[in-house]
């Protein structure tokens, strides 16, 4: 509602309320009613919950069938072997999503476990869940805000609203109606739930409590956001869907023809179920839920913490960064950047404060005619007004380098590294009294022995200025003085710089303390970009990537930092956001870099528009406020230091040293992992259709050549060890790609090129040995069986090297591939060569099987070969195509 817009009065009258306050009774009742102040929402996820998720896709429901089938006709043993694949990919998939879905909780471990209210007209302190619309609140600096309130009365306050409005200063609060129309960040009448009182004391009615605050709209958002599905995620359920299609298909052709034929029911079903298990890559979603979690492990390495797996593989498609400003491109700390004394202006280091670095002085800018000495921040002259100015900012403030406000503390630091000893200059001046800052007055002013010290708004110190500190001395403050200091003024906040005025006058001098000022000069700070940040961004944009800046900030800072570091600086507020219909909205979202005075809702409209517009979006953030728009992303990335406990619980992946260089890396790890991904998909459905296509036409002359026991031992050999080392193969070049398109699946034409001759060649390949090693024989005899199976499963060993090549990858760089090969071969030797082998059927072979194995391969590599050096030809005209 417009709280804002109502006067303190009204307000108090549509809530039923005074400032004395509530009875007891009165708050009972609508407790009652309204219900606690707290933020509530689905609890319905819980472990159970999380763990029947990880079967609800459309490839496990196809195994699934598969196991029910085998138990049906007697063969266990193919039953359990799919049950235990299945039970192991949703142990990891389980595992791993544990502990999400926690937003909730921690908005609610956010409120203020209890607050002083004014009830039956006395002071007395409740928990923060009792609070209802019409208490009247009281706050001092350090309390947690614990509902949305209107100021009735307010002393030298302000509030630290970061978390939800991502404002980087703590902003004054004063008690006076505002526009209807102000933006959420602008409404100095409000005090917002979670936000936090960082200094001044103020008495404020509460109009909203638990869900219907600012923070439990955001919460309602959470509750409503779905989890998007990744790329590979919609390809995998295509697949099932298709390969259920299929089976159902070969299954309706195959079992009536073969009961016909005399076979009987119990060969028709054998045959039926092999060929559901032929079709479907039993190892697909475990190797897929272990080459991510692989890539997990690695991203924490380079301090990632990937929260959901899918986010991995989604890093690999997205095209568009979303981030906010403060402390994610900035260092979250106010810092000095640009002094001025009267007439000269110095730039302050990167590192002239916030105690990183020196303070090196250069001079930016001299109206005068004086020699500047740059080496020691100016002339002799300018350097006593230089240290005057930092003692002003030290002495007049009530803050530590460590502690305090933002803007004092980086006055403090600033002081420091001029080579201030502040604690000893502040004993040396001790402070006798004060006139505190407030919102009204907008200037603080210090009373000591001897000179008192003034710091504020330029224009309000340089009101009550008669005099001006120059390099000759004190001199009249004239027009054509105040004119030239007014242009500086606007100078530096044209650059985006918060800019303060400081000013002192001895004490014996006419008039009050803050009367008849002797004008000294002015400081401006900005929050600056963090150092690697331009690199990072550079990078991205490299690979093809938009970064684009959501902050809660004005659009003159806003568009001074992007053009800082190397975004498009034109800006589009969150008034002329919501203004924007939808289409309108998806036409400038692709124009505009730059979003300032951004609220939650804001957010998600320009990520969904983004999204609209086939983008895949990564949203950083580290507020209350970038909850909804982490949740809603394709990639939501929260900052782990200054991120809020809501952010990374909304998000796929926390940043644990809060660095956007990490963000860069893990996209460069997000596709690399996509085409490890890409490798093994190819390679596992290879396998699967030449499977398929023996299996079917075999049967077609009567023949079951391969049962389903050997047919998912084919799959757990080649799909396990060997396919997951292929999720450890290096990265090529990836950043010097453009992304993939959103839509593009992951089986792509290429992909289905070496599909189709490589599952022909295995095809052709082990139907003629079959026929080979059959040598007239009515069935099918354990020989032959065994021959085909064996020669299947090193033929797919060959293979997986042949598939990396056309990738790209060289052939001998993982040592890890090389190793689950030979693991893998030695199994097959123990089915061969041991009493397992009764439980596959199979016979041991002589060196002679051998030797004919070794001819068939002889003639099949080349052939896969010659598959994978047309793929590569062909992906290197398409690739060389945009730069001709």
């Amino acid at each position: 509602m417009d709280w804002h817009s109502r006067s303190a009065e009204a307000v108090c009258d549509a809530v039923e309320t005074t400032p004395a306050g509530l009875t007891a009774q009165e708050a009972a009742e609508r407790l009652a009613t309204v219900g606690p102040n707290e933020i509530t929402g689905d609890h319905g996820r819980g472990p159970l919950k999380i763990f029947l998720a990880q079967f609800s896709s459309a490839l496990i429901w196809v195994l699934i069938v598969a196991a029910v089938l085998s138990a049906a006709i007697g063969h266990l043993v193919d039953a359990v072997l799919i049950a235990v694949i299945l039970l192991a990919n949703g142990l990891f998939g389980f595992v791993q999503e544990y502990r999400a879905e926690r937003s909730l909780d921690s908005l609610r471990a956010m409120a203020a476990p209890e607050v002083r209210v004014r009830r039956d007209g006395e002071e007395t302190t409740i928990a923060a869940t009792d609070l209802v619309p019409g208490d009247v609140v009281l706050l001092t600096g350090g309390d947690v805000v614990p509902a949305d309130a209107r100021l009735l009365e307010a002393g030298n306050l302000e509030v630290d609203e970061a978390a939800l409005t991502g404002e980087s200063v703590p902003v004054p609060k004063e008690t006076e109606p505002i526009d209807v129309e102000t933006p959420l960040a602008e409404r100095s009448n409000m005090v917002y739930k979670g936000t936090n009182v960082t200094r001044g004391h103020a008495e404020a009615v509460v109009v909203e409590t638990g869900m219907d605050t600012e923070m439990g709209e955001i919460a309602t958002a959470l509750v409503g956001a779905d989890d998007p599905q990744t790329p590979l995620q919609r390809d995998l359920d295509r697949l099932a869907r298709r390969l259920g299609i299929g089976v159902v298909a070969l299954s309706a052709v195959i079992v009536p023809l073969l009961i016909v034929e005399g076979r009987g029911v119990v060969q028709a079903g054998l045959t039926a179920v092999s060929l559901a298990v032929a079709a479907v890559p039993e190892g697909l979603p475990a190797v897929v839920t272990l080459t991510l979690a692989l890539g997990v492990r690695r991203m924490a390495d380079e301090n990632a913490l990937v929260r959901t797996l899918p986010a991995v593989e989604a890093l690999g498609s997205v095209d568009v960064v979303c981030t906010d400003k403060t402390g994610t491109l900035t260092e979250g700390e106010m810092r000095v950047r640009s002094v001025w004394v009267y007439d000269e202006t110095f730039d302050v280091g990167s590192g002239g404060s916030g105690g990183k670095g020196g303070s090196d002085l250069g001079t930016a800018e001299s109206d005068g005619d004086e020699d500047i000495d740059v080496a020691n921040g100016g002339s002799g002259a300018s350097n006593e007004r230089l240290d005057l100015l930092f003692e002003i900012g030290a002495v007049c403030n009530d803050a530590t380098v460590e502690e305090g406000d933002p803007t004092e503390r980086a006055l403090v630091a600033a002081a420091a590294e001029r080579g201030v000893d502040v604690e000893a200059l502040r004993e040396e001046r001790p402070r006798r009294d004060e006139v505190p800052f407030s919102a009204e007055r907008k200037r603080m002013a210090t009373i000591h022995d001897d000179a008192v010290y003034v710091k504020g708004a330029p224009t309000v110190v340089l009101e009550r200025s008669t005099r001006v500190l120059g390099p000759d001395g004190t001199t009249d403050l004239d027009e054509s003085a105040r004119e030239r200091i007014a242009a500086r003024v606007e100078s530096l906040a044209g650059d985006a710089l918060r800019v303060l005025g400081f000013a002192y006058k001895e004490r014996t001098d006419e008039g009050g303390p803050e009367e008849n000022l002797v004008f000294v000069g002015l400081q401006g700070m900005l929050d600056p970009p963090r150092e690697e940040v331009r690199s990072a961004i550079a990078d991205t944009h490299r690979a093809g990537i938009e970064v684009k800046m959501i902050t809660g900030d004005n659009a003159l800072t806003a568009s001074a930092v992007a053009e800082d570091i190397g975004i498009d600086s034109d800006v589009l507020t969150g008034g002329e956001v919501e203004a924007l219909d939808e289409g309108t909205l998806r036409e400038r979202v692709d124009e505009v870099d730059v979003f300032a005075r951004a609220e939650p809702t804001h957010k998600v409209r320009i990520l969904k528009a983004l999204q609209a517009n086939g983008h895949a979006v990564a949203m950083t953030g580290d507020g209350v406020n970038d909850a909804p728009a982490l949740k809603n992303a394709d990639v939501g990335i929260a900052m782990g230091i200054r991120g809020t406990d809501v952010a990374k619980q909304a998000s796929d992946i926390v940043l644990l040293d809060d660095n956007y260089a990490t963000i860069r890396n893990a996209i460069r790890r997000g596709r690399t992992i996509f085409d490890n991904l890409w490798k093994f998909v190819a390679y596992l459905l290879s396998a699967n259709a030449a499977e398929v296509a023996v299996v079917f036409l075999a049967s077609l002359f009567g023949y079951l050549v391969l049962p389903a026991v050997q047919l998912l031992w084919i799959n757990l050999l080649t799909d396990g060890l060997p396919a997951l080392a292929v999720g450890a193969d290096p990265g090529g070049d990836v950043m010097d790609r453009t992304p993939r398109e959103r839509s593009a699946g992951i089986i792509d034409t290429e992909m289905l090129g070496f599909i189709g001759g490589a599952g022909l060649t295995a095809t052709a390949l082990f139907l003629g040995l079959l026929w080979y090693t059959l040598d007239g024989a009515a069935s099918v005899t354990p020989y032959a069986m065994t021959m085909v199976f064996t020669g299947f499963v090193v033929f797919e060993f060959v293979k997986l090297y042949v598939v990396r090549w056309t990738r790209g990858t060289p052939v001998l760089t993982n040592p890890w591939l090389a190793a689950a090969v030979g693991g893998s071969l030695l199994l097959q030797l123990a089915v061969l060569y041991t009493p397992l082998n009764r439980y596959f059927g199979t016979v041991p072979l002589g060196v002679g099987d051998w030797l004919i194995l070794g001819t068939v391969f002889l003639v099949g590599a080349p052939v896969l070969v010659l598959v994978g050096w047309l793929l590569k030809r062909r992906r290197s005209r398409e690739s060389a195509a945009p730069s001709a």
